[in-house]
């Protein structure tokens, strides 16, 4: 085990890690868990935060449970680590940091022994079949707090390739064009790590990331029996992004190939698919939670890169939904940060739509229409009649219309719309 931790330290010190714009708390009053769906980056967020902060070796402990070298250890040993490191360097770590720590059988007593302690900054991270990543920190039962990892935002892509956030009024036309071309290949990339940061094949990748780890995360997990019905699933959702999503409507496709299967079972399915954070659902605004709960959600992918790569279509006549799916995972990521309380979408009896609703408390904070345009002319009537018409039932008068390229504000029926260049709202200027 002493030779493990040492060994590790060199390990990491070797790596190159680029920063990412992670808030990670410190707090001994709280286990950090970092949850997210697979190769998102969590293992990846804990080195940044050891490199970016400078800890020196004799200050943090990092044990990965996954790593043969730990793995062929008795539990005896391995629950010594922070007395080898005090024997080691002589003193206590400040931080202590558990990747993939489901591996570790029991292993929430050793952390919860670790916690009550209240002398370090403990991390924690895990993802498998045992284990979904925001079920380590459930087993913590309150005493941790999670930070969700998601692929890379816009203004990390940008960071990557040595792009600060631009300062507005000193933005060149080139470099503004710089930008765009940047937020396209982002669209269509998306940001999972391995992606944006190696010249692996992205098809093969995500070919991959299908096969090998939403299926065990789904299949292996819940014991199915039926795998190909996951498939069947799966290939109805990807091309279903941004849109409503009726599983009534998959199972009756399933019904009229001769496949029986009770709802039951398919929900059962997309609720997987869901925990595992392979996609989002978002519910429909109402100010009935039940009606709310009840209502067919729409679907979002975890990355748009997902989207690109195993759906048949062609990037350019399906941008405006892929840039919808990128402002939900942007607003994902908002939520975890605290900045905003819950996302829903809206809709009326006429069919009418708003992409996003921002609530804040009981009261709905902001709505939110995305649409690929460049100019004022290309916005369609019925996008704005729908903001209008939401604004009224739903009392709120803060209306953003997202954009590719158009930039304004204008007053109708007596209420203000601005209108954001998604690239510029991306970056939050």
């Amino acid at each position: 085990m002493k030779k493990y931790l040492l060994d590790k330290k060199e390990e990491i010190k070797e790596l190159e890690v680029r920063k990412r714009l992670l808030n990670l708390p410190e707090t001994r009053n709280f286990v950090i868990s970092i949850i997210g769906p697979r190769r998102a980056g969590k293992t990846y967020s804990l080195f940044s935060l050891i490199k970016n902060k400078k800890i020196k070796n004799e200050d943090f402990i990092f044990a990965n449970f996954e790593d043969e070298d730990i793995a062929a250890l008795e539990r005896k040993e391995i629950t010594k680590m922070v007395s080898y490191h005090r024997e080691i360097y002589g003193k206590e770590p400040v931080f202590v940091f558990l990747d993939e720590v489901q591996a570790f059988e029991n292993w929430e007593r050793f952390v919860y022994t670790l916690f009550e302690k209240k002398k370090y900054f403990i991390y924690i991270t895990g993802s498998n079949s045992r284990f979904l990543s925001r079920e380590i920190a459930t087993q913590l039962r309150g005493r941790a707090l999670s930070v969700l990892v998601l692929p890379m935002s816009f203004k990390e892509f940008l960071s990557l390739r040595s792009i600060d956030a631009p300062d507005i009024e000193r933005l060149s036309t080139r470099k503004e064009d710089e930008i765009k071309n940047m937020l396209r290949n982002y669209l269509k990339e998306g940001g999972f790590p391995d992606i944006v940061m190696t010249p692996i094949n992205r098809r093969v990748f995500f070919r991959d990331y299908i096969d090998l780890i939403v299926y065990r995360d789904v299949v292996e997990r819940y014991r199915i029996r039926e795998p190909h019905l996951i498939k069947m699933l799966i290939g109805s959702m990807l091309p279903s992004f941004s849109k409503e999503f009726s599983v009534n409507r998959i199972f009756n496709m399933l019904k009229s190939k001769g496949i029986r299967l009770s709802k039951k079972v398919l929900y059962s399915y997309l609720h997987a698919l869901e925990d595992s954070m392979f996609c989002f659902l978002l519910r429909k605004f109402s100010f009935s939670e039940r009606e709310s709960v009840l209502s067919i959600p729409k679907v979002y992918m975890n990355d748009t890169g997902l989207i690109n790569y195993t759906v048949s279509t062609k990037f350019g006549e399906d941008i405006g939904k892929i840039m919808e799916n990128a402002v939900f995972i942007e607003l994902k990521r908002r939520e975890s940060e605290g900045k905003l309380d819950a996302l829903f979408y809206w809709r009326d009896y006429q069919g009418r739509e708003v992409d996003f609703v921002v609530k804040e408390g009981l009261n709905v904070k902001q709505l939110i229409q995305v649409t690929y345009a460049s100019g004022r002319d290309e916005i369609e009537k019925r996008e704005i009649k729908s903001l209008l018409k939401a604004s009224e039932v739903l009392k709120c008068r803060n209306l953003l219309c997202i954009t590719w390229d158009f930039e304004g504000e204008e007053t109708l029926n007596g209420k203000r719309i601005r209108f954001v260049p998604l690239w510029k709202w991306l970056l939050e200027l």
